[in-house]
């Protein structure tokens, strides 16, 4: 018999993938990454439109208020041979119609999710647009509200950012002090050093002293996890407040007393370098 060929032990060259078709662990890390950031980007809109939801009936409440006399002065204008009366329909028609379009803006700005800008940004007007953004005076519900900083009082934070914590903020201390019709809301700011610390008092009911280490967990809520006897969820405003801060160089903590109220401090970077 004739001598057999050798056999080959290594595959055909054709069957080796080249050397740069698998993806190294930095590609992968890499992907993993950008999925991450997206993942993070959709939670952030959900927790803001989950603060957005909480708003929801006191918002269409106002909305009403507003369209109500639209409604009542147009029926009357049709009616009556007035031209004062037309005048006056037009009138308030205008005015309410130009508030509700304020008052969507501030709604759909609330709710953005676009890149984070920092720069100096003024405490006071960020705490003004936040009250604003409730779309309901806090006088209504016999809550008084004051803003106590100066208008230097500058932090190096994006201005969207900063007015979601204090829009999440008032949004709780409102809920916080519903019950009673009554109540005290104070946003104070001062220097120290190369920060600014902002404290946001409320004298609504204080946190069980079991539940102040837990306030800023996700889905972790202060108060009962049921209301009007439907389930809803709670706790994404405070999670959302301690991420934005501590995205613009900041920390937030939290004191409660039965006898003094809640207190929410916010330290932030007064200047870009003290961020960096």
């Amino acid at each position: 018999m004739g001598r057999q060929p050798a056999i080959r032990t290594c595959p055909s060259d054709s069957l080796i993938p080249p050397l740069d078709s698998s993806p190294t662990i930095e590609t992968q890390l890499a992907k993993l990454q950008a999925q991450f950031d997206l993942l993070m980007i959709q939670v952030r809109q959900a927790q803001q439109l989950a603060s957005l939801g909480t708003a929801a009936a006191t918002m269409v409440h106002e909305v009403n208020n507003w369209l109500t006399p639209i409604l009542s002065y147009a029926k009357a204008a049709l009616e009556a041979n007035d031209v004062e009366l037309h005048r006056k329909a037009l009138t308030v028609t205008i005015r309410n119609v130009e508030i509700l379009v304020a008052m969507s803006e501030r709604v759909l700005e609330i709710s953005a999710a676009r890149p984070p800008k920092r720069e100096l940004v003024s405490v006071r007007a960020m705490a003004q647009d936040a009250t604003a953004s409730l779309c309901r005076d806090l006088s209504k519900d016999g809550i008084r509200f004051s803003i106590d900083v100066e208008e230097s009082i500058t932090v190096w934070a994006d201005a969207l950012q900063l007015k979601q914590v204090f829009f999440n903020l008032f949004l709780n201390a409102r809920e916080a002090m519903a019950s009673v019709h009554s109540g005290r809301l104070a946003v104070s700011a001062k220097r120290e050093g190369l920060r600014v610390l902002i404290a946001v008092r409320n004298t609504g009911a204080a946190i069980p002293p079991d539940r102040l280490p837990h306030v800023f967990d996700p889905l972790h809520s202060s108060k009962a996890a049921e209301r009007g006897g439907c389930n809803r969820c709670a706790g994404l405003g405070l999670a959302l407040c301690r991420d934005l801060t501590e995205e613009n160089g900041g920390t937030i903590s939290v004191t409660s007393e039965s006898n003094t109220g809640t207190t929410f401090t916010l330290a932030l970077p007064a200047t870009e370098r003290n961020a960096q």
